[in-house]
């Protein structure tokens, strides 16, 4: 079973919450020290917006982010706690999302998860592709 590091996963959960917090805090420093400038406020209200706008990615993406395990029979998903295995028959389909570097996939009856690969560059048992260029091997 290959899966991607714990950390790595809270990493790619989490991040976006934790720069979208980011941007309010920086938000309430510009109100704090330049509210009474237009300038100012204009700064506040960009960052302000920005963070709202990454809390509200993290709201709608954050939820359907699991951890996954696969081989070559079976896929293993965890979520909250719960271990759930399906067979690939029930799997309807996989896409790499590479600006990402995530997979998106589609259980049937299921809603869309996404999930990590385990390194950047390594291919899953040769079951998805590469976006990796040639190596010095296949030369």
């Amino acid at each position: 079973m290959k899966e991607a590091s714990i950390a790595k996963y809270y990493f790619a959960k989490y991040f976006l919450l934790a720069f979208g917090l980011l941007q309010w805090v920086i938000s309430a420093i510009f109100l704090f020290q330049q509210g009474d400038s237009a300038k100012g406020q204009y700064g506040a209200f960009v960052f302000f917006t920005l963070g709202l706008i990454l809390i509200s990615l993290h709201s709608l993406y954050a939820s359907r982010m699991r951890r996954v395990a696969i081989s070559k029979k079976k896929v293993i998903v965890t979520a909250n706690g719960k271990v759930k295995s399906y067979d690939w028959d029930e799997i309807k389909s996989v896409k790499f999302l590479p600006m990402f570097n995530m997979y998106a996939m589609k259980i049937k009856g299921k809603k869309l998860i996404y999930f990590l690969p385990t390194e950047e560059s390594e291919v899953i048992y040769g079951l998805f592709p590469s976006v990796v260029g040639i190596t010095k091997k296949e030369k």
